[in-house]
């Protein structure tokens, strides 16, 4: 489809690939169906020397796929309990990733409702664990394609937000992570009406 990223779209800087990907628009097609949302929150990590990056101790095969060619799912567990979605970015060879942090749901709202079971619509998608259980999205996609013909798991153009209405701060939960890396700004978020969000 026309109006998929390309892997082009991913071959850049990880800062300025999250602060763009606010607004567009994640798609995972499972059961048949679709099941999207607008990306409202992103956080960049980006090469060895950032310490807050999973790549500050090198190629793992735990990390090897943000290595790996751009547009790629990096797809890892937390907390013996959640599943985090990151997107690869930069050329292939040097490590980043966006970690999407929240969205606002569109499509598949009945099968996001029962997988968040029963919580308010305002909890469903407002973390990055939470969409992971919203849209189904697991382990079995990591290192998958986003970019491909034939791929279930995509992002798509979405919805036009423009860069001044996208807020940057700190990341989030990196207390112990030694400064500058800290405190770099490379969050973004949406904060419009109802928009989800983590809380800082």
């Amino acid at each position: 489809m026309t109006d998929r990223l390309s892997d082009s779209f991913f071959a850049r800087d990880t800062v300025l690939v999250a602060r763009e990907l606010v607004g567009k628009r994640l798609v995972h097609l499972d059961g048949g169906g679709r099941i999207s949302g607008i990306i409202t929150e992103t956080e960049a990590y980006r090469g060895e020397e950032d310490l807050a990056c999973h790549c500050r101790a090198g190629r793992t095969p735990r990390t090897a796929v943000m290595y790996g060619p751009p547009g790629r799912a990096y797809v890892y567990f937390v907390y013996g309990k959640h599943w985090l979605l990151n997107i690869v970015t930069e050329k292939e060879g040097y490590p980043g990733a966006v970690l999407i942090r929240a969205l606002a749901p569109e499509e598949g709202l009945d099968i996001i409702a029962r997988r968040r079971n029963g919580k308010h619509q305002k909890q469903w998608t407002n973390g990055p664990a939470k969409l992971c259980q919203a849209l189904g999205i697991d382990g079995k996609v990591n290192g998958m394609n986003t970019c491909s013909a034939n791929t279930v798991l995509f992002i798509e153009t979405g919805t036009e937000i423009h860069s001044t209405l996208i807020r940057k701060t700190p990341r989030i939960g990196l207390d112990t992570v030694p400064e500058p890396w800290r405190s770099k700004p490379w969050r973004f978020f949406y904060p419009g009406p109802n928009q989800p969000h983590s809380a800082r």
